[in-house]
């Protein structure tokens, strides 16, 4: 059974830091790229980060470049979001997902991503 489980999530001041966690089961881990994606209340959700876990390659969109960073631990079948210099704009219930690796570059094409976990709640506080 593939089980993506999210954890880390929790309650900061602006300029806080919080790490996510990702702890994948039931795949074969190195095979997928991991993206985390986030979606506040009445908001689309939207692509954050990505990382392959063959490569450790990580990618980040505009608004968190800087900010956040992405890696793995493929012994333990984990990805994490280290988020720094948090802004209010970054309360969401934040998601990871897993794709095939089939690129030479991870991406944030939320339809692509095959499994999903059930979402973690960051709220910054202004």
């Amino acid at each position: 059974e593939v089980q993506l489980v999210e954890s880390g999530g929790g309650w900061t001041q602006a300029g806080g830091s919080l790490t996510l966690s990702c702890a994948a089961s039931g795949f074969t881990f190195d095979d997928y790229a991991i993206g985390w994606f986030r979606q506040a209340p009445g908001k689309k959700r939207e692509g954050v980060s990505c990382i392959s876990a063959d490569t450790g390659k990580g990618y980040y969109v505009d608004s968190v470049r800087g900010r956040f960073t992405i890696s793995s631990d493929n012994a333990k079948n984990t990805v994490y979001l280290q988020m720094n210099s948090l802004k209010s704009e970054d309360t969401a219930t934040y998601y990871c997902a897993a794709v095939e690796d089939r690129y030479t570059a991870c991406h944030l094409w939320e339809d692509d991503y095959e499994y999903w976990g059930q979402g973690t709640q960051v709220t910054v506080s202004s």
